[in-house]
């Protein structure tokens, strides 16, 4: 598929190849579908409606590779905390002490290394595989973004959870008498729910399945299951997941220009590029088509919208379908499927036309059977696809590419 870019509020265009055809961009063996073009940017990519836009622009959440692929961040995250977890738990439980989270021996004792020992590692194996599942998903700000500039908001949201944590604990005291500073949960918790920011305000949200009328599933169901996991995993979790998401909101939103104190220096960047990043860079698969990966961020940019707009159309169309069905306007596929899998069967279709001819046809514009024409599509597809479909275009288009 390609896509033309066109000005801020004008329409761009989009062409889908058929497989094994070598007609041009614009010949009868191609797919010309129009699409909205958002406004575009030269620091994010354009925004999509509730739920699916934000400060950092659109994002797909398939990055066309799976594993940790343009991803040594994460993967460091994944390996090093999880193993030294295990450690702890399994060989050496005598050492877990160093690393409990405890702000009151930070507060009376000035223990301050339990800032950092009590809030890398996770003591709880639970905690340890949910934090891990999320991370492995939320990789694909790494790969958007790059490795530093991620680096960089999981320090941020780490430091600023931190402060997080005094403030809401010393709240908790004054407002409940409660005392939660020796109680907190271990390890690398806070940043794991600031990601949750970028996740909601970047990621387009494309329905899956339709559930008990009002409900659906997305394709972030999933990722939200999984966060409500890890936030009732623990009676005092909320305290150090409330924290995690007030700072990743100030660190995506820009506030204060906390961004630019709260970063990985370019020098640092550079040294771990050198150091660690042949230690945890993967390989790139081989047994997937690259998508995602153009060697410029326009051009993964532009791969991106072309997903979107794949999947935007295909939820759209299931949407249009679900909704026919509730008002009791359920479109005829049944007349419209046996033509188009038998079109080459004389004897069904000189059968077919005896009973089209006991009622009488539904007129059809030639103007959207001219435009089905020029997308490839036979005048009879085109016309028997849009007579069952009510003469909607958008609907007989997907349903002629899916059949």
């Amino acid at each position: 598929m390609r896509c033309s870019q066109a000005a801020p509020g004008v329409e761009s265009s989009c062409w889908f190849r058929w497989p094994g055809r070598s007609a041009p961009a614009r010949s009868p063996a191609s797919l010309h579908l129009r699409f909205p073009s958002p406004p575009s940017t030269s620091a994010s990519p354009p925004p999509v409606p509730r739920g699916a836009s934000g400060s950092g622009g659109t994002m797909f959440t398939s990055t066309g590779s799976s594993g940790l692929y343009k991803a040594p961040v994460s993967k460091g995250l994944l390996l090093v905390p999880s193993a030294l977890s295990l450690l702890l738990a399994l060989l050496l439980p005598h050492c877990q002490r160093f690393f409990v989270y405890d702000l009151q021996a930070v507060k009376d004792d000035f223990q301050i290394w339990r800032l950092i020992c009590g809030r890398i590692i996770c003591l709880d194996l639970k905690d340890t595989f949910c934090s891990s599942l999320l991370i492995y998903n939320f990789r694909i700000f790494e790969r958007r973004y790059g490795s530093r500039k991620f680096a960089s908001f999981l320090l941020g949201s780490w430091v600023l959870s931190a402060v997080g944590d005094f403030i809401l604990v010393e709240a908790v005291r004054y407002s409940f008498g409660i005392t939660a500073a020796r109680n907190l949960p271990s390890g690398f918790l806070a940043p794991v729910f600031a990601l949750f920011v970028p996740f909601y305000c970047s990621i387009p949200r494309v329905q899956v399945a339709h559930i008990l009328g009002p409900l659906s599933i997305t394709n972030k169901t999933l990722i939200y299951i999984l966060g409500l996991q890890l936030f009732t995993s623990g009676s005092y979790i909320w305290i150090v997941a409330i924290s995690g998401l007030i700072s990743g909101l100030c660190y995506n939103s820009k506030m204060l220009q906390v961004h630019e104190v709260l970063c990985v220096p370019s020098w640092m960047a550079k040294f771990c590029s050198w150091t660690l990043e042949p230690i945890f860079s993967s390989s790139e698969p081989t047994s997937e088509a690259r998508i995602g990966m153009g060697a410029t961020v326009d051009i993964q940019r532009q791969q991106r919208m072309e997903l979107l707009d794949r999947q935007l159309m295909l939820s759209q169309f299931a949407q249009v379908r679900r909704q026919r069905q509730q008002q009791g306007g359920m479109i005829n596929w049944n007349r419209l499927f046996p033509p188009l899998r038998q079109r080459r069967n004389v004897n069904y279709q000189d059968g077919r036309q005896s009973e089209q001819q006991a009622s009488p046809p539904l007129e059809v514009s030639e103007e959207q059977v001219a435009r089905l024409m020029e997308m490839g599509f036979s005048r009879g597809d085109a016309l028997e696809a849009l007579r069952a479909s009510n003469n909607d275009l958008n609907v007989a288009t997907n349903f002629l590419l899916q059949h």
